[in-house]
């Protein structure tokens, strides 16, 4: 028996490999699908099953494609109705892999196809769950995306409960924990930076599966701070649904190298957004005017679904040379493939070329601190708990996610500060601001954590909801 997590950090998202004697089942695969292929071949094995644990909300799964490659066997759980050939398990289902087993648990209350796949080794033991996005770690899958007709949060919380208490907490303590999701993904609230747990670590630690706990008090818990979900999460819903183009054929249609000529041609021709992918200690010191700064070393593609509106927007890139393939890579993965191509030779290239180029301003902690002192307004575009936690006096939280309800909140008339925890936010929602002609905003660099090293006055605030 082999298991292998397949840990994707920019989404936070796990995807798993199993192997037994031969034959491989992938559950909650990512697009690019070769990987897996291509794992399975050094083990000399044939993927047999694709499972998924429900209709993925925050990113594009792989299983249609993979499907299509190796003729494994596409799996989803009680309810799940889609767009292609699958394998609609029944409760409790089992699915014969090498020498082991795998059994689907309908799971329902993150989704009502939601589905947790326990796996019993070769002498039929309870090994490990795959929970997907209705257990993590430290937290469980929010309740709030699947509202359908008379279908509430609230009752899919109800469901959810039951769920944990009928299917996931009867497991024994040893039960070996593989979670959809880490610290990071939206798709919870209090996630755990650990990726692998077990059921007892668990029934100890995690706030949700209380022994005492009433289905009215996790119903209230667990709906408690939600915010919405980005705007693409329905639309990735679709696409996991129905079906999508191959990755392949993103890449070829999208991996197009523009000269500077032709890629302000084509930006102008077809109303494209400009998206430069470069480390935000590049953009500041300069770009190609209108363009909007989301880098590749930060959490690239969730930002880009929050930030984008639409998923079929015309998108030109600005990117790291050589770095072409894995930007359009990682938008596809949120289902944005509508990219025209890239700037040949990068932003060096328009910068010889003689053409318009603009800076974002940019200062220290110590710079911020003299402002302050002259009344400068100042934002904070940090996430509503980090706010709550901590912050400078008086300063307003204007979370980059929501960016677009804030907008008449910023002065026109004189300058203007934005931080976040440590600069990648702050040169987002300060270039997004640009393009909409903010060009009195300040970015500050290093964010909080240079912050808290000045004698800026700040507030500490222990808010009950962010210690659950």
């Amino acid at each position: 028996m082999n298991i292998e997590q397949i840990y994707t950090g920019c989404l936070a998202q796990g995807a798993y490999y199993i192997e037994s004697n031969g034959e491989v089942a992938i559950i909650d695969p990512l697009r690019e699908v070769q990987p897996y292929i291509d794992r399975a071949n050094k083990d000399g094995a044939k993927i047999k099953y694709i499972f998924e644990t429900h209709f993925h909300a925050d990113f594009v799964s792989g299983h249609v494609t993979l499907a299509e490659k190796t003729e494994a066997k596409i799996v989803f759980g009680p309810t799940a109705k889609t767009g292609f050939n699958a394998h609609i398990a029944e409760d409790r289902e089992v699915f014969k892999l090498g020498d082991l087993t795998i059994t689907a648990l309908h799971t329902p209350g993150h989704t009502m196809e939601s589905t947790t796949y326990l796996l019993k080794d070769e002498k039929g033991n309870n090994h490990a769950i795959f929970s997907g996005d209705t257990l993590f770690l430290g937290d469980v899958g929010r309740p709030d995306l699947a509202q359908k007709g008379d279908i509430t949060q609230d009752d899919l919380a109800g469901y959810l409960y039951n769920s944990l208490r009928t299917k996931i907490m009867t497991l024994a303590d040893d039960v070996i924990v593989y979670p959809a999701h880490g610290a990071g993904s939206a798709c919870g609230k209090n996630l755990s930076k650990e990726t692998v747990g077990t059921i007892g670590d668990q029934k100890k630690t995690n706030y949700a599966l209380r022994a005492d706990m009433t289905k009215e008090e996790f119903v209230k818990e667990v709906t408690d701070g939600l915010l919405p979900p980005p705007d693409y999460f329905p639309l990735n819903v679709r696409l996991n649904r129905e079906g999508y183009v191959s990755i392949d054929e993103v890449l070829e249609q999208s991996t197009k190298a523009l000269t500077v000529d032709d890629f302000e041609k084509v930006a102008n021709d077809n109303d494209a957004l400009i998206l430069d992918v470069r480390h935000q200690s590049e953009f500041i010191k300069g770009f190609i005017p209108q363009s909007i700064f989301i880098g590749l070393s930060g959490t690239f593609a969730p930002w880009v679904g929050a930030l984008v509106k639409d998923i079929n927007q015309p998108i030109l890139l600005v990117t790291p040379e050589g770095e072409e393939e894995q930007t359009i890579t990682r938008l596809s993965r949120v289902g944005f493939d509508n990219v025209l191509g890239y700037l040949k030779g990068s932003f060096e290239s328009w910068k010889k070329s003689g053409k318009e180029i603009d800076t974002l301003r940019s200062v220290s902690a110590d710079d911020l601190e003299v402002a302050i002192r002259k009344n400068a307004p100042v934002f904070d575009a940090r996430k509503p708990g980090e706010h709550a936690s901590e912050h400078i006096i008086n300063v307003p939280n204007t979370p980059l996610d929501y960016l677009n309800d804030h907008i008449k909140e910023f002065p026109t008339d004189k300058d203007f500060y934005v931080h976040c925890a440590g600069g990648y936010r702050s040169v987002i929602a300060s270039s997004i601001l640009k393009a909409r002609g903010f060009h009195n905003v300040i970015d500050v660099a290093g964010g909080y954590g240079a912050i808290k090293k000045t004698g800026i006055q700040r507030t500490l605030t222990v808010c009950p909801s962010t210690l659950k």
